[in-house]
This record gives structure tokens, sequence and C-alpha cells, in this order.
């Protein structure tokens, strides 16, 4: 669904993994990447996060949130037995985002990750033998002729995942089919020292700017325990004084400071094909 927002009419090519689709942009496979970064129910993807940060020749150059519903489906072979299902398949994000309907309606069945809602769906259409289902978007049914059994099964109505798409170097990327909501930069920052205050100046670089911090979240260095990097995302683009100036406040006092992209953001407020 993000892929088709941003890349109405584009050739596009599915891959299994977030690792896969890092490699397929990194060696040169396709052109852009888009990639999940964040839900609403289920906050980060850190094996994202980790990778963009493993990364550093690919940066964030497009965002695009989009509502998600997700529904229960079977083959239409078994849709009349969907009852005695005996393994649902499903990514573990969207697992985690329909709790209710799994214990309250499907308690006794077993539930398996997979590495994504669309390859679980597949997975599904591929064997009709079993008495398997999936948990996707209707997208995912209308792809794989799957019969949806009970539509809408997540928790929380207001659920959407923010995307971003990678590129090979940092020219942002525009939309012709949608109307930009607004402009991001991201940074990673590596603190100098662990010290009393160490945090507080480096929001107070962008606080006296007046610059506002949309997220700030920390993830480990892999170093040692302890040793953390921040990734800041600021509700404003790339220029030629304001954020240059607070990157060298930064790294004056001692911050090692990398910029992730910077980037229109989109949203998307009809939920497509229903998904």
């Amino acid at each position: 669904m993000a892929v088709d927002a941003l890349f109405k009419g584009e050739k596009h090519m599915p891959y299994q993994t977030i690792p896969d689709c890092f490699d397929a942009v990194k060696f040169g496979h396709v052109k852009y990447v888009v990639v999940p970064l964040e839900n609403t129910l289920e906050g980060t993807v850190n094996l994202t996060l980790d990778y963009l940060i493993e990364s550093k020749q690919l940066k964030i150059v497009s965002e695009i949130v989009v509502p998600i519903r997700q529904h229960f489906m079977v083959h239409k072979e078994n849709a009349l037995r969907w009852q005695d299902t005996d393994v649902i398949y499903s990514h573990p994000h969207a697992l985690a985002q329909c709790h209710q309907f799994l214990t309250q309606d499907m308690r006794q069945v077993k539930k398996e990750m997979y590495n994504s809602t669309g390859a679980a769906a597949q997975f599904v259409s591929e064997h009709p033998e079993q008495l398997i289902g999936a948990i996707a978007n209707e997208k995912a049914a209308e792809t794989y002729d799957l019969a949806i059994i009970k539509r809408d099964i997540h928790d929380i109505a207001n659920n959407h995942t923010r995307f971003v798409v990678l590129h090979k170097n940092d020219t942002a990327l525009r939309s012709n089919n949608l109307p930009v909501k607004g402009f991001k930069t991201t940074f990673m920052i590596a603190l100098p020292t662990d010290h009393a205050g160490a945090l507080h100046q480096v929001l107070s670089a962008f606080a006296w700017r007046r610059i506002n911090l949309s997220k700030i979240e920390s993830r480990p260095m892999k170093t040692a325990l302890g040793q953390y990097y921040f990734l800041i995302d600021i509700e404003q683009k790339m220029d030629d004084i304001l954020i240059p100036n607070t990157i060298q406040e930064l790294e004056a006092i001692g911050c090692q400071v990398e910029v992730l992209g910077s980037y229109p953001y989109y949203h998307v407020t009809e939920v497509l094909h229903d998904v």
C-alpha cells in the first residue's frame, strides 16, 4: 500500500525480510526501498532502525504514514471450514495488533510468526490442503485469492504504520500523487561521555533555536552496556544556517552526529484497497 501510494504505476519487487530490502537497494537491484519504521500499537520496528544505523550509505528520502486494517483470511477451498483452522500465520506485529481476536475467538489455534503479512497470505494460498489462515490486509487477500472470514480484527481502530523510503544518496523524493504534509530531518547522535547533563546539552542545542523535536529514542550501540545512539526527528528540512549550526554546536561538545535524511512526509487518509 505504501509503495502504491508513492510509486503509482512504477515497477516494484517484494522481498521476504527487511534485511533483504536493505541489501536490494545497497547492491543496486532496486533504486528505492520502502520499509516500516514505526506502528501506532507496537512502536518502533527495531530491525529497520538498527539496519538504518549500520547502513550509513543509505539515507531516508521520504516518509509515508498509512492506515492499517487487519483481516483474518483462509484459502477459498477452506472458507466453510474456517472454524477448524489449525494454525494462523502473520508478522509478529500483526499478531500483537490482533491480540483480542486471537485470544477470544481463536484461543485454541496455534499462532506462527512469518516474515510479513503478505508472505503469510502467500503461504496460505499455496497450501490449500492445510487448514491454515493468515492475518493480512485486503490487498493481500486479493493478490493471493483468499477468502476474508473476519474483517477489522485489530484491537484499536486508530492503527497506522510509518514507512520510510531509503536511497543511496540523500536527494529528497517528492511524490506526484500525494500532497506534502511537512518535512523532517533525522539525526543519529552519539554522546561524548556518560556524564550528568550530557543529553540535556544535546536537547538544549535544539531548544534554544526553537527547533521542534517530533521524536527522540535510544538504541544500543552494541559495544557495551549503557552506551546508546540517540535518534532524533525534527519538524524541519535541512537549511544552510540553522541546522548546520546546530550540528556544529553538538560536535563542539564532543558528540558524533550523522544526518540520516532530510525529507518530505505524506499521509494516506483513505484506505486504499480497503487495506
